[in-house]
């Protein structure tokens, strides 16, 4: 049995130019939009008002099924609008029509896109609550041991019942139901969205909903009252709060190659310097200098950690991206290198960093990037890797798609199909060399497995040219020159980059270089973001009090310390 909903969302921050006529009251409500990326996105904006005044939106991608996306902040001064949804990294600006019923503007989320919102119509008005309208939540338990929060939001309107879904532990929010349908103590619930429904009996003292939820298979589900919102924020005990015990500074540098400017924050120990230094460096997709992602901030705690044990350290939002400039969509990992070394650049002219002891920490696809900076840049003292990849992207996709099957509960057999079938379409890839074919070709290959807004979200993202690189590079090439000292570290359940995959082959590559300073290490119980885990399955990773397990925290100063 799946997780409800594994999150895999490229949507969008935003920020709206409003034009004066339209106060706080006016622009609350629902606003639908297109996003033309080559397939259609529909996009949903639902802005509300608090009793405080203040306003809060949350954005649905509906082809992608992404429901409840957060945005970060929400400002209206004058006639300009402002959001902010640091969980995906894109802008809006836009001006809303003199009636109040369109925004026309321009969505940016790497490169620009034309986006405009139209006020909808299917609002439903609220008419005299019933008897269970409200906030009820439950729990469910579905394969490896994993428990999914999920809360139904009921409301009576002069339609009948509606409600949306929330899945607490996933960040989703605000799924729509389909239909709610009451006879009597029965009450069921449809959710054509995730192809799910709930059917329960309410119990005369409206204290429970005792029923069944069912997704493919069907598991018990018992929802009880929501007294309080605060029982569902995620807790996340890792992350610092201010005051720091060291200094922390917003700054900028330049890609003079690029004509790049990234925008980071350099944490600085107390004390008499100059002290050793290292830049992060993020995984795929556009990250923040946090690298944010399902309510944890991973590069936040491994920077406070650093910081505290003596240790300088600079995280910079990808280009593209927060206050970066640049574009990351047509930007390859050769491309991320040179800001890399921009900010290894950076740190050179700051008087409490040890020149000589600059070195780099990547996770993920930035563990292929550290090696590709170190193989030609002698200013890096050092390397970590960070679940890095010691193989191509055409061997690690199949590797990963099987791993992740399992991890969720498939069986061996099915989980080695979906493997082929990748395979299969990552070499229709690289041999077909005719875009249109392509294209044709994958869409043949993937119909029917998916809609067709996500089947041509896919496309372009196979046909983009990080992906080819992506695909097609073989980290050993950087590897084999690398001769500083080299820290490997896997977690043993990473279903992303598997360590029985790529520890063996970074450890060959690195001795064919002659390195003599290298240490690769499969960590125990650990996934892909280093939290302690239990099946390493992606479903697992908000769940997930822990950003970053202390061993591998440990692991790190220690080994960087005695360098």
């Amino acid at each position: 049995m799946k997780a409800i909903l594994i999150l895999a969302a490229q949507v969008v921050t935003a920020a709206f130019f409003l034009s004066a006529q339209v106060s706080v009251q006016d622009i609350a409500g629902d606003w639908e939009g297109t996003l033309h990326t080559g397939a259609d996105l529909h996009l949903v904006l639902h802005i509300t008002k608090g009793n405080d005044g203040a306003l809060k939106a949350t954005l649905d991608s509906v082809d992608q099924k992404a429901y409840g996306i957060p945005v970060s902040s929400v400002s209206l001064k004058d006639s300009k609008l402002a959001l902010d949804v640091a969980a995906v990294h894109g802008t809006y600006d836009g001006k809303v029509a003199g009636d109040g019923k369109t925004i026309s503007g321009t969505w940016s989320q790497g490169q620009p896109l034309p986006l405009d919102f139209t006020r909808s119509t299917k609002e439903q008005k609220a008419v005299k609550p019933s008897d269970i309208d409200g906030a009820w939540m439950g729990t469910l338990e579905v394969s490896g041991g994993i428990k999914l929060r999920v809360v139904f939001h009921i409301m009576n309107t002069e339609d009948g019942l509606v409600a949306t879904l929330d899945s607490v532990d996933q960040g989703v929010k605000g799924l729509p139901t389909t239909k709610v349908t009451r006879d009597g103590a029965t009450l069921k619930i449809d959710i054509e969205k995730i192809s799910g429904a709930f059917e329960g009996k309410i119990a005369a003292d409206l204290s429970s909903i005792d029923g069944t939820f069912t997704q493919g298979s069907s598991m018990p589900l018992a929802l009880h009252p929501l007294k309080d919102e605060s029982e569902l924020e995620l807790r996340r005990p890792q992350n610092p709060t201010k005051p720091y015990p060291y200094r922390d500074e917003d700054v900028s540098y330049e890609n003079k190659v690029q004509s790049v400017t990234l925008a980071a924050t350099l944490t600085i120990p107390n004390g008499k310097g100059p002290f050793p230094a290292v830049v992060l460096i993020t995984g795929s997709g556009s990250q923040d200098r946090d690298e944010s992602l399902l309510g944890h901030k991973p590069f936040l705690v491994l920077s406070d950690y650093l910081t505290r044990h003596g240790i300088a350290v600079l995280r910079a939002d990808d280009r593209g991206t927060g206050k970066s400039t640049g574009n990351f969509a047509t930007a390859t990992t050769a491309d991320f290198a040179t800001d890399t070394e921009a900010g290894v650049a950076y740190l050179k002219t700051r008087p409490e960093i040890n020149p000589h002891k600059i070195g780099l920490i990547g996770h993920s696809e930035g563990g292929v990037v550290a090696p590709m900076v170190a193989a030609r840049n002698p200013d890096v003292a050092f390397i970590v890797m960070m679940a890095g990849p010691g193989v191509r992207g055409d061997e690690i996709l199949p590797a990963q798609v099987q791993a992740i099957a399992e991890a969720s509960g498939e069986s061996h057999e099915e989980a080695e199909k979906a493997a082929t079938k990748e395979r299969e379409v990552l070499t229709l890839i690289e041999t077909e060399k005719d875009q249109a074919v392509l294209v044709r070709k994958l869409k043949g290959k993937m119909a029917g497995d998916k809609r067709e807004a996500q089947v041509g979200a896919e496309i372009k993202l196979f046909t983009s040219p990080w992906f080819e690189f992506f695909i097609t590079y073989d980290p050993a090439t950087a590897l084999r020159k690398v001769t500083c000292p080299v820290l490997a570290i896997n977690g043993e359940k990473d279903t992303q980059v598997p360590p029985k995959q790529n520890l063996p082959a970074i450890r060959q590559a690195l001795e064919q270089a002659g390195n003599k300073h290298f240490e690769a290490d499969e960590l125990p119980g650990l996934n892909h973001l280093f939290q302690t885990a239990k099946t390493g399955s992606p479903a697992e990773y908000a769940q997930i009090e822990e950003t970053i397990s202390p061993v591998a925290l440990e692991k790190m100063a220690s080994w960087i310390l005695k360098q």
